[in-house]
């Protein structure tokens, strides 16, 4: 067991012949393969490309796809989607945010215990937000709302982290505590998968990298993935892509 009881040897999550689509029309096609257990892997691509719509399966929030998704049933899963926001109209704490996050664990009508306080405690250290616990969410600048956002994964204490595009819309500051909170779980060996856009974090922060074009253009260890010829041939996919084409029945 690791530190903090994740397993030390997860199985990887895998892929098999997935293809997700939007109203008829391919997001994901035929994608096979697998997500290194215990790793930090980095999902890029063009716009358009079915990031997002692989995250959300992989997350469970859509099951409107075909081929299969294998991973444990009883593994934890701690999501934070490209459109998680917080209404700042609603009078809240910071610690009353991050808390949410043990609802999995207490249910929503019992009492933060001791443990939880704790674990609040510790998480909003972990993303240099300690001293903020009092202080209303609205009151929070975007920057200190994802890391608080980040907190409340943290106190999930899950094994398998799914983050879509977690950098946007932050300074400079708070992505690099963020990055060291991802730095943090692949020591855990917890299992990362991130949608990102900027190249140079991942070659500088990510194990893996799955380049999407809709299908798979190269996956596996990010300096292998992240070359010349492969990020023009994506490029070349995004430029053919036909968004008026149906979904494929059969293998391409």
């Amino acid at each position: 067991m690791s530190r903090l009881g994740v397993p030390a040897a997860l199985p990887p999550v895998r892929v098999h012949d997935l293809t997700v689509s939007y109203h008829g029309h391919p997001a994901v096609h035929h994608l096979s393969g697998e997500f290194a257990a215990g790793a930090l892997t980095a999902i890029v691509g063009p716009n358009g490309a079915g990031k997002s719509s692989l995250l959300s399966v992989l997350a469970g929030t859509r099951a409107d796809f075909q081929g299969r998704l294998q991973r444990p049933p009883a593994q934890q899963v701690a999501y934070l989607p490209q459109t998680a926001s917080i209404d700042r109209t609603v009078p809240v704490t910071v610690h009353e945010v991050v808390a949410m996050g043990l609802w999995a664990r207490l249910g929503c009508f019992r009492a933060l215990d001791e443990a939880g306080w704790v674990s609040v405690t510790h998480a909003l250290a972990a993303v240099g937000l300690s001293g903020f616990e009092q202080r209303l969410i609205g009151e929070m600048s975007a920057g200190q709302a994802q890391r608080v956002l980040f907190a409340r994964v943290l106190v999930q204490d899950a094994a398998l982290i799914l983050l879509d595009e977690p950098f946007n819309a932050v300074d400079a500051r708070t992505t690099a505590d963020l990055l060291a909170v991802l730095q943090r779980w692949r020591r855990e060996a917890r299992t990362v998968i991130a949608v990102l856009h900027d190249l140079d974090q991942v070659r500088d922060h990510f194990d893996q990298v799955l380049l999407l074009a809709r299908e798979a253009v190269a996956w596996g260890p990010t300096a292998q993935v992240l070359n010349a010829e492969h990020l023009f041939k994506a490029r070349q996919m995004a430029e053919s892509w036909d968004d008026d084409a149906p979904v494929c029945g059969g293998r391409p």
